[in-house]
């Protein structure tokens, strides 16, 4: 066995590790991308679309934004739809900015594609990935690519393999502490070549359970609707999906709804997850390796994003000043935007959804808050801040 060595191993190809990869490559840094899956799967993965405008400038500074600005589509707003009537949140007039929608596997396949132009290897397939001595100076990562066994030795080893990754499954029990909660529901989501039923999102509130209409392409359509956890997607064909999405939404949004027949189906479950801290020795985690934030207001991908920020800044700057304070900070950092976000996710699955333990007093309280939310604009402006995203402090 010959290792082999480069300045940052990034174990996993998703959306963070890629872009990590791409913005150390930028700053000069050398990197290696280890991945189980093909690069096939990882195209396959159907995920959000919606990006804060900190995700966008961090893609332009990577130079993969050229496809973004052409294809994607600026919101400006958001409805919110209860009592029979759908409600404008104006995120613009109240914050200032916008959210750009462009789906996540159009922002993998544009990383993917600046990643080969610029001739930085990504190992797809490596199978038995296992991480070794991140607790000391010379990191190393062991896995087995086309029938051999490897090693690749670092300075640092990035774990931005998601939640069943094995990054964080390497680091010790006692070092590592996981706060989860489980919300006893799911989204079905359904991706259809229909046009979207209202030109921007429409999160709606309704006695039958939450509904969402959002959109990747004026031709290609997401929308989700709340179901019991344990739903099995063999419940729901099509015509049943169309049928109670309709019945979640005011009347002339749901005559707007184009149906047709599911390119994808998923059942997504809702759930809330941190493990703390994000940084052991060399290891650093990024991305779902560390957190999940449930999916409501659509922060997973946008979390990533400004943990790779941190972590690249760290890194350049450990690389370039020989300054190890960015680095010492990152976890901190990272997990002040991480809890942030997720009570902004679960306060705002909690006044979408209707959960099965909700009295008829709890749903009075629900529809009030709902209520107060689009009467005032104080109300309002909380909202909007936290839908488009705060800033990066780099």
């Amino acid at each position: 066995m010959n290792p082999r060595r480069t300045r940052v191993v990034i174990v996993g190809a998703g959306p963070a590790g890629l872009l990590l990869g791409q913005l150390l490559h930028e700053a000069g840094i050398d990197n290696v991308i280890v991945e189980r899956q093909s690069a096939q799967y990882v195209l396959g993965r159907i995920r959000a679309g919606v990006l804060e405008q900190t995700t966008v400038a961090l893609l332009e500074q990577a130079g993969v934004a050229t496809r973004l600005h052409a294809e994607g589509h600026v919101h400006d707003g958001i409805g919110l739809a209860f009592d029979e009537r759908l409600h404008r949140i104006d995120l613009r007039a109240l914050t200032g900015h916008g959210v750009t929608v462009y789906g996540q596997t159009e922002v993998t396949r544009d990383l993917m594609s600046a990643r080969a132009a610029a001739g930085c290897v990504t190992l797809y397939e490596a199978a038995h990935v296992s991480l070794h001595d991140f607790d000391g100076d010379h990191p190393f990562v062991r896995y087995t690519h086309e029938g051999s066994e490897h090693e690749l030795h670092g300075d640092f080893i990035a774990g931005c393999d998601g939640f069943h990754g094995v990054s964080r499954a390497s680091v010790p029990a006692h070092a590592i502490r996981c706060f989860e909660r489980v919300f006893p529901l799911g989204w079905l989501g359904v991706l259809a070549h229909v046009p979207p039923c209202n030109p921007e999102l429409v999160y709606a509130s309704h006695e039958r359970g939450f509904a969402l209409c959002s959109q990747r392409t004026p031709q290609l359509s997401r929308y989700y609707i709340q179901v019991p956890a344990g739903a099995q997607l063999g419940q729901w064909p099509d015509t049943a999906f169309w049928d109670e999405l309709r019945r979640r939404l005011p009347a002339d949004v749901a005559d707007a709804v184009t149906t047709g027949p599911a390119v994808e189906k998923s059942i997504t479950p809702l759930r809330g997850f941190v493990a703390e801290p994000m940084r052991f020795g060399r290891l650093l985690l990024a991305g779902d390796a560390a957190h999940i934030v449930p999916p409501t207001g659509a922060k997973g991908l946008n979390l990533a994003a400004s943990d790779v920020s941190y972590l690249a800044a760290g890194l350049c700057e450990y690389f370039g000043e020989h300054s190890s304070a960015a680095l010492n900070a990152y976890s901190s950092r990272c997990l002040q935007r991480v809890w942030g976000a997720l009570r902004f996710s679960c306060w705002l699955s909690g006044l979408l959804h209707r959960f099965p333990e909700a009295t008829p007093f709890d749903r009075r309280v629900q529809s009030a808050e709902l209520d107060h939310l689009v009467r005032s604009r104080a109300a309002s402006t909380v909202l909007a801040q936290s839908y488009v995203g705060l800033p990066l402090e780099i």
